[in-house]
């Protein structure tokens, strides 16, 4: 089978993902001993255009986990403007140390969906947007040496003959499971899809958190403005310079801490080739 690209296709909007995805693309690219190239469509200016995949390219494509599954608003983009013509595909996803639960075999299922033949897939840590205690740091240089690994022995399943007969095996479930829900300690659900960030007197206004917005949803003539869905990545808080941007929703709050009570371990990653 000859390939003559590896691509890295991620939505990385605080870096962890972008990490993974172009950690594994790298090395199956250099065992290959083929270009190697990179897609980011984190941005939303990045996603307006169809991007078609030929059968001599292969492809990892990375997302975040969010609550379990593929980002839902990350669907529309994923169903309609990826295109493969038999491109083979490595689908990976990246989560916040607690769980990927059915994200991997979602975004597998997306992937063939779209004319991909997957070939290998991975669940991988990295450091959870809402925290910086969770996964810190993550992927570290241990995952790292995971990952290398794992695109190595993408690169020797291709060059060993491997034949397209079905997607590859991940874990997960099917039919897919409805997203995960945080509960309160009384097992009430908690509910942070309207939560939006709130910016505090520390604020420069120097528009980084509309910059790296991957929905846009923040306005850039008046940054301590969300216009739009907020879909909680927390790059405006992460990549602010000033520490302004947080949020101070009890329910999200609440979610935070708890899991940064009940997920403190160090989580593995796992692959599937």
């Amino acid at each position: 089978m000859g390939m003559k690209k590896v691509w890295a296709v991620f939505f990385s909007p605080t870096g962890g993902t972008e990490k993974v995805t172009t950690t594994v693309a790298q090395a199956v690219a250099k065992k290959l001993g083929v270009d190697y190239g990179i897609y980011d469509f984190t941005l939303p200016q990045n996603r307006v255009d169809k991007v078609v995949f030929d059968e001599d390219d292969l492809v990892v494509l990375g997302t975040p986990v969010i609550a379990g599954r593929v980002p839902n608003l990350l669907l529309p983009y994923l169903n309609e403007m990826i295109v493969a013509k038999g491109a083979l595909g490595v689908p990976v996803v990246s989560f916040g140390n607690r769980n990927y639960d059915d994200a991997l075999i979602e975004l597998r299922n997306i992937m063939e969906e779209r004319g991909f033949h997957t070939v290998a897939g991975g669940g991988f840590v990295s450091e959870h947007s809402f925290s910086r205690i969770l996964g810190a740091g993550r992927p570290d240089a241990e995952d790292i040496a995971q990952l290398i690994q794992f695109g190595d022995k993408i690169g020797e399943k291709i060059i060993g003959g491997w034949v397209y007969n079905g997607p590859v095996y991940v874990k997960g479930e099917e039919p897919i499971r409805p997203y995960f829900t945080p509960r309160d300690r009384h097992g009430n659900a908690i509910d942070i899809r309207k939560v939006k960030p709130k910016t505090g007197d520390g604020c420069c206004s120097c528009g980084m958190c509309a910059q790296v917005c991957p929905l846009g949803s923040i306005s850039k003539e008046d940054p301590t403005v969300t216009i739009g869905t907020c879909m909680k990545c927390c790059a405006c808080v992460k990549k602010c310079p000033t520490g302004a941007k947080f949020f101070d929703d009890p329910g999200f709050v609440y979610h935070k801490e708890e899991l940064e009570e009940l997920y403190e371990g160090r989580a593995a990653g796992e692959c599937f080739i």
